[in-house]
């Protein structure tokens, strides 16, 4: 009697659908995404440095005069409340700062002043060598 062997037949089987998402092309559009943005972000030109302290238990010493700079809403600056140009609040630094003991300057624009103005006085208050400078006021804006 004969043998049969019967082979599987592995060609006539179907391939599968693969069910599972390439993620491999979304990797690569967001990598390429990420190194334009890094790209793209502006480098830092203009910097003010502002020396802030860095111990808040210290103590400190009590200053016996003060002057306040304000910026007002229009942008117009003041010294201890007298209006003034920015050429004359150079010359007050100035001459503030000439002193054996340096008055303490409080800073305190207006929550609608604008940017530029106030980062420009800081500017200024730094050229001219003051080193009592403090902001004040900003517990008011605190809160929105």
């Amino acid at each position: 009697m004969p043998v049969t062997v019967t082979r599987p037949n592995h060609y006539a089987r179907r391939p599968r659908a693969i069910a599972e998402m390439n993620v491999t092309p979304f990797i690569d559009v967001l990598l390429v995404l990420l190194i334009m943005l890094i790209l793209a972000m502006p480098v830092q030109v203009n910097v003010t440095p502002v020396d802030l302290p860095s111990d808040t238990t210290k103590a400190t010493l009590p200053v016996l005069d003060q002057n306040t700079i304000t910026i007002d809403a229009a942008d117009r600056l003041s010294w201890n409340g007298t209006p003034l140009s920015e050429t004359a609040l150079r010359a007050q630094v100035a001459a503030a700062s000439a002193l054996d003991q340096q008055p303490l300057l409080r800073f305190e624009p207006d929550a609608l002043a604008s940017y530029d103005t106030a980062a420009q006085t800081i500017a200024l208050i730094k050229e001219e060598g003051a080193d009592s400078f403090a902001f004040i006021g900003n517990e008011r804006h605190r809160d929105f």
